[in-house]
């Protein structure tokens, strides 16, 4: 049976971690209720990932940029031949579907090594003239804000996004963050900005029943690819939390995290009292509602686990490669009362004691008084920007 809703191409690419993979999927969903969507994924698939029902996956060969430069995470091929295929890809798609719509999550704003795929793409778009699909922008709440060069970086995106975007969609509520506090361009932004609030991943419904919680801290780092740090210092914290207050720890690795890394965390959980390792948990905001406490990274999506667990919360932000946006999400949310920070220059394992300590001892988080409909409400304005292209 044909189907009568418009299609939706959704390009993602995820390079150090799983948060811009986690946060498109979560969005995914909202839209699959409206569109025929069909994902352009970028990055590796974890075997953890949930893909929505319906939602046709194209796995382009996959890149990743841990460092400056791209890398290819298949051995089979070189950057330069996975671009090209990727590149091939991604224009049969748009001859494929004919979609109504293309959403690029993070371009122009970060991402600026894949313009050799994604300039073309969106050069053949815009070959379609009048009848071509709106293209959309898709963006967390905070972008970096310190990069070297970071004025020519914002006045790029802003000639790009005049020129081939129809709207910039801002997933966050706007009380919290605003696009012009971490983009400043010297040319403005002459599309229209719209914010979804916060994009989180549907409710389970599930409760929490006093058999299922734990006198556990739950540690973990997103994808895990950077986490190491925080793992070490939590091995070490450990060995003080349990002594003094009958603790268990769980440490949750991630699904990139180095095997070497893994390897280690494993060993080391066989000689520290109370203290299990995990490689992936399919539900991180169920097992922090668990939890007496949680230790974490500060990414988009642990935050919004954090914001809807409830769980008394202390962040260490990653901090490298001139990154600031967990640093500056976590200072908001400290301000809004929800979490602690440890910063990540601070980390230690007897400074990580001290602080769960201080969170055991009665912090409470208090409630965050912000959008989290992001979901549905990117699917409406979506549905609302193909309407007027039609009208």
């Amino acid at each position: 049976m044909v189907s009568l809703r418009p299609t939706l191409v959704f390009y993602c690419q995820h390079s150090i971690g799983l948060g811009h993979l986690v946060r498109s999927l979560a969005l995914i969903d909202g839209l699959a209720e409206r569109f025929d969507v069909v994902l352009l994924n970028g990055g590796r698939m974890p075997e953890t990932a949930v893909v929505p029902v319906g939602v046709q996956v194209v796995n382009l060969p996959p890149l990743g940029q841990p460092t400056h430069d791209l890398i290819s995470h298949d051995a089979s091929l070189s950057v330069g031949q996975a671009l090209q295929i990727r590149r091939d890809t991604m224009l049969r798609c748009l001859d494929d579907h004919r979609p109504a719509a293309v959403v690029i999550e993070l371009f122009p704003f970060g991402r600026k090594k894949f313009g050799a795929e994604l300039l073309p793409f969106l050069d053949a778009i815009h070959a379609g003239g009048g009848s071509r699909p709106i293209v959309v922008s898709s963006v967390r709440d905070l972008l970096v804000g310190d990069r070297p060069d970071q004025a020519d970086h914002d006045e790029r995106a802003s000639t790009l996004c005049n020129r081939y975007f129809d709207a910039v969609l801002v997933h966050a509520d706007p009380r919290f963050a605003r696009l012009e506090e971490t983009f400043r361009p010297r040319t403005p932004l002459a599309i229209p900005v719209h914010y979804t609030g916060f994009v989180t991943a549907p409710a389970t419904g599930r409760i929490v029943e006093p058999s299922d919680r734990r006198e556990r801290v739950l540690v973990s780092a997103g994808g895990g690819m950077v986490g190491e740090p925080i793992f070490r210092a939590a091995v070490d914290a450990q060995r003080r939390l349990h002594a003094g207050t009958g603790t268990e720890m769980t440490v949750v690795a991630g699904p990139f995290a180095p095997d070497s890394v893994w390897e280690w965390l494993v060993d080391a959980a066989d000689g520290v009292v109370g203290l299990d390792v995990v490689r992936s948990v399919a539900d991180l905001e169920w097992e922090m509602r668990r939890s007496v406490a949680s230790v974490s990274q500060c990414g988009y999506n642990t935050a919004m686990d954090i914001l809807r667990a409830r769980v008394p919360a202390l962040v260490v932000p990653y901090a490298e490669r001139r990154d600031t946006e967990q640093t500056d999400r976590a200072r908001r949310l400290v301000a809004n009362g929800v979490i602690r920070v440890l910063p990540h220059r601070e980390l230690s394992g007897d400074r990580m004691a001290a602080e769960v300590r201080d969170l055991l001892s009665g912090f409470a988080p208090a409630p965050a008084d912000l959008d989290l409909d992001g979901r549905r409400s990117s699917a409406r304005l979506l549905g609302g920007l193909i309407g007027v292209r039609a009208a």
